[in-house]
């Protein structure tokens, strides 16, 4: 992931996981982006939480995956050493790297992004160690 993408990485100021609701990780002990986001170097910090469980996005068909995910996320507070007196980071300035496992429609990946971009990140890219397609019909 590193190599393929450098160019994303380039210039970044943190990495962000994309979380799991809490039982979620609970259940499997980890979190696959979290992992994923640790063996990339630069700082990864957890700005985000999953605010509902959500069924998992590969359980859906792709036209109900965005309505799954929206509001489902929110900003994580008292995560980073520079917060507004909300209690939230400020990411005012900063470009973001958002990192998870597998993309296929970009729902996850655009419902995370939103959050940090209105929390005032300047950029957000993100890197999946997978994309996912489906073959068409022929």
């Amino acid at each position: 992931m590193q190599a393929a993408g450098h160019e994303v990485l380039a210039g970044a100021d943190l990495l962000v996981p994309v979380p799991l609701h809490r039982r979620r990780e609970w259940s499997r002990g980890f979190n696959q982006a979290r992992l994923l986001a640790q063996a990339l170097g630069p700082p990864v910090a957890d700005l985000l939480v999953r605010v509902r469980a959500t069924p998992p996005q590969a359980d859906l068909p792709a036209a109900r995956r965005h309505a799954n995910v929206r509001g489902a996320f929110a900003l994580a507070p008292r995560q980073t050493a520079r917060r507004a007196e909300s209690g939230h980071p400020r990411l005012t300035g900063l470009t973001l790297v958002l990192v998870d496992d597998v993309a296929t429609t970009g729902a996850t990946l655009d419902a995370c992004a939103r959050v940090l971009a209105d929390a005032g990140a300047r950029e957000v890219r993100a890197l999946t160690a997978a994309r996912a397609v489906s073959a068409r019909p022929r």
